[in-house]
């Protein structure tokens, strides 16, 4: 089965494994929240996954 390549675009595979992603949300209207909000969106995201969806998502990754 081919992998999600879009999928594959929008994460990350860290050296142990685990998969990141940018937080949702911030690419526009972000001018009223709080710089606390938008600081904490900046920071990538650690998604958890099951093995069958990871298997699915992520052939080669």
């Amino acid at each position: 089965m081919k992998s999600n390549k879009s999928f594959l675009k929008r994460i990350r595979v860290t050296k142990n494994g685990k998969l990141m992603t940018r937080k949702i949300g911030q690419n526009h209207f972000n001018a009223k929240n709080r710089t606390n909000t938008t600081l904490k969106k900046r920071r990538p995201v650690l998604i958890t996954m099951t093995n069958k969806n990871r298997g699915r998502y992520l052939n080669n990754a």
